[in-house]
């Protein structure tokens, strides 16, 4: 009879992926021009990983005190993770980027942070769904997440390939791997989402 409002765990969803999207934006679109502005790019990573931790903190004290929850208090901290492992993936590839000291983005990792950004805007589209509770309307968006992380599968291989037959220095091998690594793990991880949305959308048909 009523439009029901969004819960109090919705909005800390919903919270959580507006701060992981505006951090892939970032992310993304941040130029790095030398040293200062990588330990800058690096530190606003980490400055924001930190604060999708306290969000993390607080959406698992207020489960706990919780006596009921809009979906099971399990997806609700499934999905909670799933975020922050995103938000961790991040920190972990510019503070790689730091340690290494590499000042430029190539072609692959650039096509790795464009599909990650899709991901989080279809994330992000996905827990106001939820908070709308227009369940029924997630299923295509986990969709494009789960296509988009195909897509990183492709282009991983791809960048191996092309490192492996290309590159001649054996220094910058071991870093590049190591960086297509952590970015097809960023990938994973929104595929996780993905899967647990699914989930969630199953148990709550």
């Amino acid at each position: 009879m009523f439009n029901k409002k969004p819960d109090k765990f919705s909005l800390y969803l919903v919270d959580f992926a507006k701060h992981l999207n505006e951090a892939v934006d970032y992310f993304v679109h941040y130029k790095v021009k030398d040293t200062e502005t990588l330990k800058e790019f690096a530190s606003n990573i980490k400055r924001r990983e930190s604060e999708a931790d306290d969000k993390v903190h607080e959406i698992i004290k207020d489960l706990n005190q919780a006596f009921i929850t809009p979906i099971e208090r399990e997806d609700i901290l499934q999905l909670t993770m799933n975020l922050d492992d995103i938000m961790d993936g991040m920190e972990e590839f510019s503070a790689t980027m730091d340690i290494y000291h590499i000042l430029s983005s190539d072609d692959y990792m650039d096509q790795f942070t464009d599909y990650i950004l899709k991901c989080s805007q279809e994330i992000l589209i996905s827990t106001e769904l939820i908070a709308n509770n227009q369940l029924k309307e997630v299923e295509p968006h986990a969709i494009k997440i789960k296509d988009y992380e195909s897509n990183c599968d492709d282009l991983y291989r791809e960048s191996l390939r092309s490192l492996f037959q290309l590159e001649k220095d054996p220094i910058k091998v071991i870093q590049y791997k190591e960086i297509y690594e952590i970015l097809e793990e960023i990938a994973d991880y929104c595929q996780n989402v993905a899967s647990t949305l699914q989930s969630i959308i199953m148990k709550n048909a």
